[in-house]
């Protein structure tokens, strides 16, 4: 039976073969670290052994690489919900991808969507109902599932300070995870956008100020802004009252829709605020307060910049916890009595197209 070391440096070798030479490094690092091999008999990304260490493991997502041959003569696969492995030398996570019926090669936007703790794929897309609004729409959404090993409770780690920048961990991971969808797919680079509910909202904040040149536009429903902790113990300080000292995003700020219920005792509405608070322009936010169809108020405040054009919104639901506002009670953390928040953030999203591709 081999040892720890030898399976270790066994993937080694195979990652090299494939011509993974930085997963392979990443590998070999962890095993002379010595660093045990998960007792599942699974191999360890080396992102994910280095996790448990608090270590920055640079993976770069270098857009003046050569390309793999875009691979977009996939219309066998309009109208389904394809379950996928992705493997990045940030770690591996499976995904869905969901492409609508009306996929025929074309172009299209694609949405990423960041699920909450103890959700997963599934849950997140009925919970939504995205997909639903995606076929209606001609959307591809990709929905990452975290993985259990790397947190217990399928949170994204928004909390750690290696997950927060640009090229580094989850970021990384999910920046290249999207980048091949549009390689496989054709997805038009101006269309781009991740949303995401609690800690996924959180990861989509810090996406979307970690790479603006991908993401055209931003959703955060229940989330965090970014830098809002570096470790459990401040992420559960920021949740129940706030970020102490939230990062703002260096040169524009990617725009960004913010869904947040008043009653929200998990994650303190004031992240919310904290979110927003980048897009603020020279201008009072125009306020309107109105009752939505299925029964709760809510209060939404528009944010413009100087040439009039709206960076932000900020949607407040008054007496919602902590759930997905007009989701379906088929999924988790969802409140069918709220403003439908799918089908205002691909509004807005569709508002929001880049001027030149990324």
């Amino acid at each position: 039976m081999k040892s720890p070391l030898q399976s270790m440096l066994a993937d080694a070798t195979k990652l090299t073969r494939a011509g993974d030479l930085r997963a392979a490094m990443a590998t070999i690092q962890a095993a002379l670290r010595g660093v045990a091999a998960p007792m599942d008999g699974t191999r360890a990304d080396a992102a994910e052994v280095a996790d448990v260490e608090v270590i920055d493991i640079e993976a770069r997502v270098l857009h003046d690489e050569p390309a793999a041959p875009p691979r977009r003569d996939r219309p066998q696969d309009a109208g389904q919900f394809i379950a996928g492995h992705f493997t990045h030398a940030a770690g591996s996570r499976d995904y869905k991808l969901y492409v609508p019926p009306g996929y025929q090669g074309q172009p299209l936007p694609l949405v990423v969507m960041l699920h909450g703790c103890t959700q997963d794929p599934d849950d997140f897309a009925r919970g939504t109902r995205m997909n639903e609004a995606a076929s209606d729409q001609d959307v591809l959404v990709l929905y990452p599932a975290q993985a259990q090993k790397v947190n217990p409770s399928r949170c994204w780690n928004w909390f750690k300070h290696n997950h927060q920048r640009r090229g580094s961990g989850e970021p990384a991971l999910l920046a290249a995870l999207t980048h091949d969808v549009m390689k496989r797919y054709a997805v038009d680079p101006k269309r781009v956008y991740v949303a995401g509910l609690s800690a996924g909202g959180a990861m989509a904040a810090i996406l979307g100020d970690a790479y603006p040149d991908l993401f055209a536009a931003v959703g955060v429903h229940s989330g965090l802004p970014t830098g809002a902790a570096t470790n459990a113990q401040s992420a559960f300080e920021a949740m129940k009252s706030g970020a102490t000292s939230p990062k703002r995003p260096a040169g524009t700020a990617t725009p960004v829709i913010v869904f947040h219920g008043d009653r929200d005792t998990t994650v303190h509405p004031v992240n919310g605020d904290q979110i927003v608070a980048a897009h603020s322009g020279a201008t009072p936010p125009e306020r309107e307060r109105r009752r939505c169809g299925n029964g709760r108020d809510y209060t939404r405040l528009r944010y413009r910049d100087a040439a009039g054009q709206v960076t932000a919104e900020h949607w407040t639901v008054h007496g919602e916890g902590h759930a997905w506002s007009g989701g379906s009670p088929t999924g988790s953390y969802t409140d069918a009595k709220g403003p439908d928040a799918t089908e205002e953030m691909l509004r807005f999203f569709f508002e929001h197209v880049k001027t030149t591709p990324c």
